[in-house]
Formats: structure tokens, C-alpha cells, sequence
């Protein structure tokens, strides 16, 4: 989390024991006991993740421009009662009473994804999950589908005691940078949760291992498919116009696992969809060099491939969620894939 000393607390107080906090007491507590299992086993499995080879490139070129740490007006409680924790976000003026649409993002700092929220031409509720895990970290941590199940009924809870009565929450966007992916994809393995989720925005980061492991594509490995199946299968359906999906990537290589940039080149050989080159400034100073749009699918590629260009992606988060939504919630209008591809 960022900042925990201007946290708002929602006017209607929970029952005791129902797991709420103020974020201030939060963050002197830590997680809860009950958070613990369930993070400690995202951890755990975070570590078994081959560590990247650390890139020597300097980048002093590009601008970086970062958010300002501030948060925007709103109401923000902690929740730790539940299999992992979670902070929640109502924006200034966000009528809460007829299904109001929920973001639920994955790694960082919460007052980004709650900026993007906040400033959308439709605001949403956030709930931000931040895991000191990589992305097997945070597939672990969403393997059991009802741990996202938990997140939704805290959230119509909270939000049916602002309102003064029951509130369910309406369409679910999906949002994660770097490792927060991890999470994603195993939230989508679920056939219930694959049909719950509208949209999906991943901002650097769909990685997957090599086989065997650690032998890159050059050397003759190949990717694990079997993590990216997931997506894929939600890909499909923005192609076919009936979900939205926009992914990000950068330049770097990890070395050890698969690159943002291999991910994608998998995604659209799949789909049976190219870029296409384009030179045009992206948020915060990015400098963009592809695109493939296709029905409710987005792809667009970033130069760099140092550290701060893949902090780029978070930061550039508002632009990135307006796009997302600017994707068309239907078919294209003229076929975009190339002949034979599978759909």
C-alpha cells in the first residue's frame, strides 16, 4: 500500500469481527491471521519462480514521469478478514446503490489503479490486492476460486452498508502489472469467473517458464503454453467482440523466463493476428513501436528494456484503462486475423 495516514473510513461501521480496519492500524498490524495461509503459501510458491537475469542496460533517454503519490478523493478501508488482503475504493461521487461496476487490480500501489478508476469516464469501485510474491505467487494465491469469491461478497457487503441496503456489484474488470498476472490467469481458469469478468488490462506483465525450463527459444526451448491457456481462451472471446482484453508490453528479457514480448508474439500467432509498426509517444514518456487491434482486443508494444521502462507501464495506468475501454464491445467490422487462424 502507499499511504496509510489519510485513510477514509466508510460512515457505516461493520459488525465487530467482520474484518475491517482503518488502513492507518492495518498497516501497523500486518496481515491478519487469516491472510497469513494463503499469503505465505503465494510467497512460498513465489520463490520457486526462476529469478530474472538483471538487466545492465541504462535508459536516460525517455522522460519516466511518474504519478504523484496523492490519492484522490474517496472513501478507503482496509479488509483483512479474508484469504488475502485488500484494500477498498469508492471514488468521490460514485453512486453505489444500483451495481456499480468493480475493478479488482493486482500488484502495486493502490493509488494508481484507483486513479485510473476514479478519473474513467465511467468510475468504478477498486479493490487492489498487493502480494509480496512473483506471478506463481499469485496464481497460487487465486488457484481457489473462492478466494476472488471472498473479495466480491466483502465488497457488496461494505458497499451495501454505505448504501443502507443490499448492492451487487455489477460487471468486473480485471486489471494487473508485472507479477500480478499470475493472479489473473488463474482467476480465468475458473469457468464461472471466466464469464463474471468483462475486461481484462495487463500492463507488462503475462510471463510464462520455457521447456525445458530456463532453455530460451534461441537454444531450441519453447514456451509453457499451459500457463497462457487461460488468457488465450479470454483473448478469443474480445477478438469475437464479446469481452475486452488489452495487454501491454515492453522490450526486456528476462532470460530465465519468458518475455512479455515472446508472451504476446504466442498470443498472436495463436489468434492469427500481427502488428502493426507504428512510431507515436505513449503515456508517461513511453515511446510505442506496434499495435494489433481486433474486435475487443488490444495489444500495443513499448520500447525498452530497463527497469524504469517496465514501471512505465504502471504508471501509464489511466491512460491504459481508458483504452481498454475504448475497445468496441463487438465483433470488427472487417476481418483482422490472417487466413488459417484458429478462432
Amino acid at each position: 500500500m502507499n499511504r496509510t495516514d489519510t485513510a477514509i473510513a466508510p460512515k457505516a461501521p461493520l459488525a465487530p469481527g467482520r474484518g475491517r480496519i482503518p488502513l492507518a492500524r492495518a498497516a501497523a498490524l500486518g496481515a491478519a491471521a487469516l491472510t497469513a495461509p494463503v499469503v505465505a503459501r503465494a510467497q512460498e510458491a513465489g520463490l520457486r519462480l526462476a529469478h530474472q537475469n538483471p538487466s545492465p542496460m541504462v535508459e536516460t533517454t525517455r522522460s519516466h514521469d511518474r504519478l504523484p503519490a496523492t490519492e484522490v478523493p474517496g472513501r478507503r478501508w482496509a479488509l483483512t478478514a479474508l484469504p488475502v488482503p485488500v484494500r477498498i475504493f469508492v471514488p468521490e461521487g460514485l453512486a453505489v446503490e444500483a451495481r456499480p461496476a468493480l475493478l479488482v487490480h493486482f500488484h502495486g500501489v493502490a493509488h494508481i489503479p484507483e486513479r485510473a478508476a476514479a478519473t474513467a469516464a465511467a468510475p468504478s469501485v477498486v479493490a487492489s490486492v498487493h502480494l509480496a510474491a512473483g506471478s506463481s505467487g499469485y496464481d497460487a494465491a487465486f488457484d481457489d476460486p473462492a478466494v476472488l469469491d471472498s473479495i466480491l461478497t466483502a465488497v457488496e457487503r461494505e458497499l451495501s452498508g454505505l448504501a443502507g441496503h443490499r448492492v451487487a456489484v455489477g460487471d468486473v474488470t480485471l486489471s494487473a502489472f508485472s507479477a500480478g498476472h499470475g493472479a489473473v490467469r488463474a482467476i480465468l481458469r475458473d469457468p464461472d469467473h471466466f464469464e463474471r469478468v468483462v475486461g481484462v488490462l495487463l500492463l507488462d506483465g503475462l510471463h510464462t517458464g520455457y521447456l525445458p525450463p530456463g532453455t530460451v527459444l534461441h537454444e531450441g526451448g519453447r514456451l509453457d503454453a499451459s500457463r497462457l491457456e487461460s488468457v488465450l481462451a479470454f483473448a478469443r472471446e474480445a477478438v469475437a467482440g464479446r469481452r475486452r482484453l488489452l495487454i501491454t508490453h515492453s522490450e526486456i528479457f528476462p532470460g530465465t523466463f519468458a518475455s512479455t514480448t515472446e508472451t504476446a508474439d504466442h498470443l498472436l500467432r495463436e489468434l492469427g493476428l500481427r502488428r502493426t509498426a507504428v512510431l507515436r509517444w505513449g503515456p508517461v514518456g513511453m515511446q510505442q513501436l506496434g499495435e494489433v487491434r481486433c474486435g475487443g482486443f488490444g495489444l500495443l508494444a513499448f520500447a525498452g528494456n530497463t527497469a524504469p521502462d517496465h514501471v512505465d507501464h504502471f504508471h501509464g495506468m489511466v491512460d491504459f484503462m481508458a483504452a481498454l475501454d475504448r475497445l468496441p464491445s463487438r465483433p470488427a467490422s472487417e476481418p483482422c486475423a490472417l487466413p488459417g487462424a484458429r478462432r
